[in-house]
């Protein structure tokens, strides 16, 4: 009998980001020994979407369905059907496919503090890559000062967030102009579950076509008519998507079934 799973697209009102468990500000004080040690993806592993913001529509269209999570509008990039990422494999991401900027920027990010501009760099804690003692990794801070290290990830933050602030402009537009609607992907696997993605929207492309010229003409300028075509054009990847998890699937069973088989001794001579 197949059985039925639906989940949702995403919850962008959790209580803290995707992938951060304890993020904290970073001091030349408090981490003056600290390091980030190399890693891979797999913090990544179990996030079946993450947010994408406007600069990155035409890298993850060729890649990923591109949808808005219901309430916020929020872009989002579907990396799988279930709660599972198909596109790493055992900590590296598929390497004929874009990476995200929210997974590169990791375990970095901002945080909301009392400074005046609002925000400080963070790091965090919970990961894996980061080392509070010992030599192994990069340092955080050197003599003090921020090192080579957190000033690239200083400077690729502050873009990624002038890059969310854009993005967010464009999610209110597409919101007041009415223009998304509710959907649900739902997909048969090759084992015969039912799969049922669903909390998203996509744009009402006969709405779309329906705007007044003056609106048409002023989102060309702006460039977001051409993120509406890339998110159009993205939702063909649904079907890339479900031949991915079928892989997945037929993969894992593959893998089951040679586990489930007994071991033959070899005869003695």
């Amino acid at each position: 009998m197949a059985s039925q799973q639906t989940a949702p697209a995403a919850d962008t009102t959790a209580r803290l980001p995707l992938f951060y468990r304890d993020p904290q500000p970073l001091s030349a004080e408090l981490h003056a020994d600290w390091r980030l040690k190399d890693g891979d993806a797999s913090f990544a592993a179990d996030a079946p979407y993450v947010p994408i913001v406007a600069s990155e529509f035409a890298s993850a269209a060729r890649s990923y369905p591109i949808v808005f999570a219901a309430g916020d509008a929020q872009p989002i990039a579907i990396l799988g059907l279930e709660r599972r990422n198909l596109f790493l494999d055992d900590g590296r991401w598929a390497s004929d496919h874009y990476v995200p900027a929210y997974v590169r920027r990791y375990p970095f990010g901002f945080i909301a503090t009392t400074d005046p501009d609002g925000f400080r760099l963070a790091i965090d804690v919970g990961s894996e890559r980061v080392g509070q003692s010992g030599t192994e990794g990069t340092p955080l801070f050197e003599d003090g000062k921020p090192s080579a290290l957190t000033a690239q990830a200083l400077e690729f933050c502050n873009a990624f967030g002038r890059d969310a602030a854009v993005t967010q402009l464009c999610s209110v537009a597409l919101k007041e102009k009415d223009l998304l609607i509710d959907r649900r992907a739902d997909a048969t696997l090759p084992d015969g579950r039912t799969l049922g993605l669903d909390g998203f929207q996509i744009v009402d492309a006969q709405k779309l076509a329906a705007l007044d010229d003056e609106t048409v003409v002023a989102w060309h300028r702006s460039g977001l008519l051409a993120l509406i075509h890339h998110h159009l054009a993205s939702l063909d990847r649904f079907q890339s998507l479900l031949n991915r998890q079928a892989l997945h699937v037929a993969a894992d069973a593959s893998a089951d079934d040679k586990a489930a088989r007994p071991k033959t001794k070899k005869a003695s001579a």
